[in-house]
């Protein structure tokens, strides 16, 4: 196998490529220059004036397609229940011994982040010890694997 040269390439080098980087057209040079006098935008209107802009969706104050379209449908979206999940493998790490786990156990060792919002254990993971688990939620697979560990489940309103 043939050595190759190896070279190094540093910021002094680097340069874009041909052909990529083109110079700003000049406009109000002149109708010589090919862009002169109305500068390629038109003549009068919104758009040829200096500091033209205009916000998305705006069609010229027509109504706008997005308030012309009705609106249909149910959205449960405000109304939703924001739940902070635990799994049992995470359970199982952070209590080695049987006894009693509240939410404010959960927020000291660091498995949820909120006092406020509502906890729902789930069932991935196995468990061997037995728990009693006080949670907001739960779902069946997980209650199934506490009960069979010797553990209860209670569900706070």
């Amino acid at each position: 196998m043939a050595d190759k040269e190896i070279t190094t390439i540093d910021l002094s080098q680097l340069s874009p490529a041909p052909g990529s980087i083109r110079k700003n057209k000049r406009v109000g040079r002149g109708t010589a220059a090919g862009k002169g006098r109305t500068c390629g935008r038109g003549h009068k209107g919104q758009k040829s004036r200096a500091g033209y802009s205009r916000r998305q969706g705006f069609e010229g104050g027509q109504m706008p397609l997005q308030r012309r379209v009705p609106k249909r449908g149910f959205s449960n979206y405000p109304f939703r229940k924001i739940y902070q999940i635990v799994n049992l493998k995470l359970l199982v790490k952070r209590f080695e011994k049987a006894g009693e786990i509240t939410p404010e156990l959960l927020l000291d060792s660091g498995l949820i982040k909120k006092s406020q919002m509502p906890v729902k254990l789930l069932g991935d993971g196995e468990i061997k010890v037995a728990l009693k688990v006080h949670v907001h939620a739960a779902s069946e697979s997980a209650i199934e694997k506490v009960k069979a560990a010797g553990g209860e489940v209670h569900l706070i309103c």
